[in-house]
């Protein structure tokens, strides 16, 4: 008898408890997806973009906001995210948007040179090494405020300086500082035509790193992203934003289960836990279906059957990076 009460007490008490995910956003394609990531989870939440509820959630039970935003004094809803970058412009651009006011200015690092990394990794991570008890008390007082930390997760691409670089070096700093906590990349990898010669130098020195220290890695790259956006969206000329709102929903989309919980992966660990199957091997496609851009009319009617969906998500043409999966098969979907 009292083991059935003292499991529906834990049961319920899970239930109460968010698992809060802290999101680190590195460099300028880390900062630029994080922005659009943000954008898609106050659109779902009805949060405005001054951190204000516009609508009422669709119940407390049911919509988890505290996964990845915390409530101010005042009521707002506040992102339990980091903006970190070794030049400004990028983080300027946000700040200066309609969503600048969305986040904790606390929270935002720029180097004070300014310079960036020059697309070099060795001079993200010794720049990123000079000002870690900066970024780390940043990261800390994040943490303390979460109630039950259960992951961090890093936004960057693994061609440039900054977010290989001082991205290489968070993940060794998180899982020394914090070593039972889950880290989950999203990783932007280069495509051939990219023009940065030392790229392949960057991505091989990252992939280090992700092989090592990342629990799970979600490998997306600029030629699928771009082929999706052509393909899908039917858009002759897709601008920097509109691809990276693809990434954004994606982001949204594999957390949407953790933010508005119901049978099955209501935590992280257990999302990751049936794609994983060895340590290692950690390193996960994503396939998204249906495609909608904001300046493409409204889709057709589709079949939107378990089935039909699954076929679809198995299609080369809806995966959002560039690898074959005609040899070998299926480990886990």
């Amino acid at each position: 008898g009292g083991g059935v009460i003292r499991g529906r007490r834990e049961n319920k008490l899970q239930k109460r408890m968010p698992r809060e995910i802290i999101t680190l956003q590195v460099g300028q394609c880390g900062n630029q997806i994080g922005a659009e990531f943000w954008k898609q989870l106050c659109l779902e939440h009805g949060i405005s973009p001054t951190g204000v509820v516009e609508r009422d959630s669709i119940s407390e039970a049911g919509d988890r906001k505290d996964v990845f935003f915390y409530q101010a004094d005042d009521d707002h809803y506040v992102p339990r995210a980091l903006l970190l970058d070794l030049e400004p412009r990028v983080v300027s651009g946000i700040q200066n948007s309609a969503y600048g006011k969305l986040f904790n200015p606390e929270n935002i690092y720029v180097s004070a040179q300014g310079g960036g990394a020059g697309n070099n990794w060795a001079s993200g991570y010794a720049q990123a090494e000079k000002v870690a008890d900066k970024v780390i008390a940043m990261i800390d007082r994040e943490a303390d405020d979460c109630d039950s930390l259960e992951a961090f997760v890093l936004a960057h691409s693994i061609a440039g300086g900054t977010g290989s670089g001082m991205g290489s070096y968070l993940l060794e700093q998180l899982n020394d500082h914090y070593p039972k906590k889950l880290i989950q990349t999203y990783s932007v990898f280069p495509q051939p035509e990219d023009g940065v010669v030392v790229g392949p130098y960057n991505s091989v020195l990252t992939l280090k790193r992700l092989a090592l220290h990342a629990d799970c890695v979600v490998a997306l790259d600029n030629t699928a992203l771009n082929r999706v956006a052509v393909e899908k969206l039917r858009l002759e000329s897709p601008t920097m934003a509109e691809v990276n709102s693809l990434v954004g929903t994606v982001m949204s989309a594999s957390t949407a289960t953790l933010r508005f919980p119901g049978y099955m992966n209501n935590d992280l660990v257990g999302l990751v836990a049936s794609l994983i199957p060895t340590p290692r091997c950690h390193f996960l496609m994503t396939g998204y279906t249906p495609f909608t851009a904001a300046r493409q009319e409204q889709a057709g009617v589709r079949k939107s059957s378990v089935l039909d969906v699954m076929k679809r998500l198995l299609e080369g043409g809806n995966r959002l990076v560039s690898a074959s999966t005609k040899r070998g098969g299926y480990i886990s979907l």
